[in-house]
Order: structure tokens, then C-alpha cells, then sequence
């Protein structure tokens, strides 16, 4: 990050009061070609938020809130003021952005409402849309932590379990049972997202699945060594975005995917044929139209490598293999209390709540009259349903709007409609 000289004014932050994307002034938007240490006075009234795709007049100057800040809001606030609440408070099940900002929001409406955070990870805080730019641009691991979960829970005065799996729900007792034993809560609310699916021949075993920080994390760690093939499975918006990351990062990359071109979702916008033209000075290779039926693990003198087998008798040796097959919301917890399901967790728009008194969804896994979301825009306002609710202020429905996806492939960065979420 790039210090101003002495005498100007300090980097300032600026927030999508649509989706949360956090502009600041020291990193600027390459994509969106705003170099590092661009003002936001600077930026042309046509540029749009790289997530969302609202205009710069729906940004706001952004500070984090400290705990003090959020108890003046609540005063401030002229809405109706919080219900009673019961001593064992509520229980987000996930340290991902759709937890934090629901955990926000909550602290917001009551300063004083026991919240306790259950993460499998360590629960810091990041913009997961980085992880797929992250390489090409020079973002290094430690850059990617926004905020460390200890800190934040720290500033929301909030409990956070970390490293802490959720196992099993029961309702009827209002208990949460985790690896850190059982958790009283009065709202249940689960936001652990979704998980990459692995359509056969791939497993874990053989391939990374980039979702989470941790996982990505590692994946660098191992390209440490140098340039490396890469193999990408699926060429949806994700596997497309990697792979431009990681060919502009040294590495050669073979992309494969049974549709015959990129981003076939959007066809009929030509958005698979830009992004071909783009590649062609970049060590990309396409390949549509592929069935994969096995992946071998070879062991050489060298570092071990994979073999990719396809149905026509294509094979694709790689040193890594990356799955972007898709993403599946885990259904053990939902199972476990008997919720609804459609796709996610079936919950209600009026107040993200489940089929089951007190439990709650929202982000990757809630599913709204049959959609899941899997984009960043509709969990603020998720969060803001939900929070009311919760707090018992004044309802405020969550209502499905037209999404604006963006790609962020730096070669040939596209905006693109979405569905209605």
C-alpha cells in the first residue's frame, strides 16, 4: 500500500451501500483501470462498483465501526426500540461476510445483545472476490486479512469460537451442539455459506477447492516453487477469473469444461468469445466440450504430478489441479433440525426466518422462493431483514432485485446481467 507524501491528506475508504465493497483510495480499482492512490473525487460518475455494479453515487466514506460508535447509532436510531431479549442471545453459525455483517447489524440494534460466533477457521475477515485476483494484482496473503477475527470480535464485544465445527442442531431443546461442546441459543442463525461440489472423478484428494481463505491460502503456498501447469475444472465465472489470475502470475494453465466456450451462462452476450480473444497472448488453454473421467495421481522422481483422463481420450498432465465445479450448500445442520429445504435452507423474505421457530439463514445457503444467492449484493440486505427481526424494530422485508455480475477477469473485464436475487 502506497503512503501519501507528507502534507496531503490520508487514504480515505469508501463503502457500496449496495453490497459492502470497501474502495480504498491506497489500492485504487486496476480492473476498472483506477490506479493505486486514485481520489474518490477522481473517479468518473460512469465507473461501478466492481461487485454489484452500482454507481459512485451510492458509496459512502466508510470507518469501522468501533463499539462505541454502534451504541450511538442504536440511541440515534428513530426507529422503534429492541424487544426484550433472553440471556442466551443468538448463535451465527459462519465467520464469512454474510456473519459479520449480520453480527454488525445486530450490535447496531442492541449494544448489549449476547452474540456468539461459531467459525470452523479462524474467522478473519476478507473480500472473498480477491481471492480470485489476488496473484496478478501483487495482494500478498497477509494483505488479503481485512481484519483479524480476534479483532473483530474484540470491537463488536461479541464471542467468537473459532476453530470451532457446528455438528448438529436441536431445535426442540434450542441447543447447538460443536466440537466445544453445546450452545444455548434463543436465534440460531446459520451462515456457513456453501462448499465447492466435486463431481466425480474429482475429491478432495486430488484437487483444491478455492472457497474459503484458508484454502486459497495453501494453494499459493504450494505455487511458491515457480511457474506450474495448472488445470482448472468448470469455466464458469470463478474458474474463468482464476484462470486469468494465475496465467498473468507466470503459471500455464489448461481450462477445461463440458460447455464449448467460457461464462456459457451469459452466451447470448458474447461474453465466452471476448474472453477468448483476450486470452490469446496469455498462456490459457481453452478446452469446451469435455467429460472427465479420472484423475491420476503420478509420483516421479520429480514432484508429483496429475493426469486428467477425458471420454474422448483427451489427457492433460498438470502439477495442480484446481476444481471450479460449482457451488453446493451443506445440508448435515439443515438435516438435523428438520428445516425446510429448496435448494438451501427454505426461509422466509419477510424475516430470513426458517421453518423452525428461532432458526434463521442467510448468503450462500438461505434459499429465497427456490433461489440460493451466490453473490455478494443481496447479504447486506439479508442482514438487515434479519437484524430487525431479531431485535423486533420495525419489519423490514428482504425483496429479490436483478443482479449486475462483474467479472473480474483483468484481460477483459465484462459486466454482466445476473438473476434476480
Amino acid at each position: 500500500m502506497t503512503a501519501p507524501d507528507a502534507g496531503m491528506t490520508p487514504w480515505q475508504k469508501y463503502i457500496c451501500d449496495a453490497c459492502g465493497l470497501i474502495y480504498d483510495e491506497a489500492l485504487g480499482d486496476p480492473d476498472s483501470g483506477l490506479a493505486p492512490g486514485t481520489r474518490f473525487a477522481d473517479i468518473p460518475e460512469d465507473w461501478v462498483c466492481p461487485l454489484c455494479g452500482v454507481t459512485k453515487a451510492d458509496f459512502s466514506p466508510y470507518q469501522p465501526p468501533c463499539l462505541e460508535t454502534l451504541k450511538a447509532q442504536a440511541r440515534d436510531s428513530a426507529g422503534p426500540r429492541p424487544a426484550a431479549r433472553q440471556a442466551s442471545g443468538v448463535v451465527i453459525v459462519g465467520a464469512g461476510r454474510a456473519g459479520w455483517t449480520l453480527a454488525e447489524r445486530l450490535r447496531a440494534q442492541d449494544a448489549a445483545l449476547p452474540i456468539t460466533l461459531v467459525s470452523d477457521c479462524a474467522g478473519d475477515r476478507y473480500d472473498k472476490p480477491l481471492l480470485s485476483v489476488a496473484l496478478a494484482r501483487g495482494i500478498t496473503p497477509q494483505q488479503l486479512v481485512k481484519e483479524s477475527g480476534c479483532d473483530a470480535a474484540q470491537r463488536l464485544n461479541i464471542r467468537l469460537l473459532a476453530h470451532t465445527h457446528a455438528l448438529r442442531i436441536d431445535a426442540a431443546r434450542q441447543r447447538l451442539r460443536t466440537t466445544r461442546g453445546n450452545l444455548a441459543y434463543r436465534h440460531l442463525v446459520l451462515a456457513h455459506g456453501a462448499q465447492t461440489g466435486l463431481p466425480s472423478p474429482l475429491s478432495a484428494a486430488n484437487c483444491w477447492r478455492i472457497n474459503h481463505l484458508s484454502d486459497y491460502l495453501k494453494l499459493r503456498s504450494a505455487l511458491q516453487a515457480g511457474p506450474q501447469r495448472i488445470a482448472i475444472v468448470g469455466a464458469g465465472l470463478i474458474g474463468s477469473e482464476l484462470a486469468n489470475d494465475l496465467a498473468l502470475g507466470g503459471h500455464q494453465i489448461t481450462l477445461l469444461d463440458s460447455q464449448p466456450e467460457p461464462l456459457a451462462r451469459w452466451q447470448d452476450q458474447g461474453a465466452g468469445a471476448q474472453l477468448l480473444q483476450a486470452w490469446q497472448a496469455l498462456p490459457i488453454r481453452f478446452i469446451g466440450g469435455i467429460e472427465l473421467t479420472a484423475v491420476q495421481r503420478i509420483d516421479g522422481d520429480n514432484q508429483p504430478h496429475y493426469r486428467l483422463s477425458s471420454a474422448c481420450g483427451q489427457q492433460f498432465d498438470a502439477d495442480q489441479v484446481i476444481a471450479a465445479t460449482g457451488l453446493q450448500t451443506p445440508s448435515r445442520l439443515a438435516r438435523s433440525a428438520a428445516l425446510d429445504w429448496d435448494y438451501g435452507i427454505a426461509v422466509d423474505p419477510a424475516t430470513m426466518g426458517s421453518s423452525q421457530p428461532g432458526i434463521y439463514a442467510l448468503g450462500d445457503c438461505a434459499s429465497v422462493a427456490g433461489t440460493v444467492s451466490r453473490f455478494i449484493e443481496p447479504i447486506s440486505r439479508q442482514a438487515s431483514t434479519l437484524a430487525a427481526a431479531i431485535c423486533g424494530c420495525q419489519p423490514l422485508r428482504y425483496e429479490s432485485r436483478p443482479v449486475v455480475v462483474r467479472v473480474k477477469t483483468s484481460s477483459c473485464p465484462l459486466t454482466l446481467p445476473g438473476a434476480t436475487l
